[in-house]
C-alpha cells in the first residue's frame, strides 16, 4: 500500500504521461481514454491514500489538509474566470475545496497534497485543450453566423426606452461563451469517471468497509480543515457572459469538451490575501 507520508510522484509521472498523450492526438477516442485513464488513476490513488493514512497510528504522524495558492494569470488578463472555472471544475472531481481572489489571478486550493497535484497536473493540460480549441473556434470565424441578445437604450419623446435587438457576436463573446461550456462539460465527464471508480472500489451498500469509512473520515477532516482556515466571504459564482449569450458558441465549447470526453479505459488495470469567493467544491 501507499505510504501516506509521501508524495506519489510516480503517480503523477504516469498522469502527466497520460495527460500528454491526450494533449498530442487528434483521435477523439484516444483523447478519451488517455483522460479518463488519467483521471481514474487520480481517483484511485486518493483513495488508497485514504486508507493508508486510517491505518496510521497518532495523528501527529499522519498527513493532514494543507491549503495552497494556485496562480491563474496576471491582474488585467482576459478569461481569468473561465480559467478559474476550469480549475474549480477539475478541483470538484478531486476532493480539493478552492477559494477565489477577488480578481481571479489565484485560487486557494484546500486538500490533501497528493489531491492537489493531482488537480494541477489535469489542469495544466485541459487549459492547453481549452484555449487551443477556443483560439481554432475564433479563427475559424463560424461564430460570425450568431447572433446574441442586445439590451439597447434610445430616446424617445424625451424618454429613455430599452428595447431588446439581435446583434453580431463579438469575437470576446463567442470565446468566453466557448470557455465556459468547456470547463463546465469537463467538470461533468471527470465527476462521472470519479463516481464510476468509487462505485468500484466502495460499493453503495458496503458502508462498513474500511474503505468506505476511511473516505468518510477523508471528507469529514478535510470539512474541518476548510471551515476553520477558510476566510472568505460569499460564493463565487463563476464567470458570467455579460458582453452576451452566445448559443452557438456554447455548443462548439460543449462539443470540444466532448472531444476529450471521459470513458472507461483498460490503462488501469489496478500568505494569503483577500477572498472574495467561496466554492464548496
Amino acid at each position: 500500500m501507499t505510504s501516506p507520508n509521501t508524495v506519489p510522484d510516480r503517480m503523477l509521472t504516469r498522469i502527466g504521461g497520460l495527460l500528454r498523450q491526450a494533449e498530442s492526438t487528434d483521435n477523439e477516442h484516444e483523447a478519451e481514454a488517455f483522460l479518463a485513464a488519467a483521471q481514474r488513476l487520480a481517483t484511485r490513488s486518493s483513495i488508497d491514500l485514504a486508507v493508508a493514512r486510517a491505518h496510521v497510528a497518532g495523528r501527529e504522524r499522519r498527513p493532514t489538509p494543507i491549503q495552497r495558492v494556485i496562480p491563474i494569470g496576471e491582474p488585467g488578463k482576459k478569461g481569468l474566470r473561465t480559467y478559474v472555472q476550469l480549475f474549480v471544475a477539475i478541483a470538484h472531481a478531486n476532493d480539493v475545496r478552492c477559494d477565489v481572489a477577488r480578481t481571479s489571478t489565484q485560487v486557494y486550493a484546500y486538500g490533501f497534497d497528493s489531491d492537489i497535484d493531482a488537480c494541477e497536473a489535469l489542469y495544466t493540460s485541459l487549459l492547453v485543450q481549452m484555449v487551443r480549441a477556443s483560439d481554432q473556434y475564433i479563427k475559424s470565424g463560424q461564430y460570425r453566423t450568431a447572433t446574441v441578445d442586445k439590451v439597447v437604450v434610445e430616446k424617445r419623446w424625451g424618454r429613455r426606452v430599452q428595447r431588446q435587438v439581435q446583434a453580431p457576436v463579438a469575437p470576446v463573446t463567442a470565446r468566453l461563451n466557448f470557455q465556459m461550456a468547456f470547463a463546465a462539460r469537463i467538470g461533468k465527464r471527470l465527476a462521472e469517471v470519479k463516481a464510476e471508480v468509487e462505485a468500484e472500489v466502495a460499493p453503495a451498500d458496503a458502508t462498513s468497509t474500511s474503505t468506505a469509512i476511511a473516505l468518510r473520515n477523508k471528507e469529514i477532516e478535510l470539512t474541518d480543515f476548510y471551515t476553520s482556515t477558510s476566510e472568505a466571504r460569499g460564493t463565487w459564482r463563476g464567470p458570467q457572459a455579460s458582453a452576451g449569450h452566445s448559443a452557438a458558441a456554447k455548443r462548439a465549447g460543449d462539443r470540444a469538451g466532448k472531444a476529450a470526453r471521459l470513458g472507461n479505459s483498460p490503462e488501469l488495470g489496478a500568505a494569503r490575501g483577500q477572498l472574495t469567493a467561496r466554492d464548496d467544491g
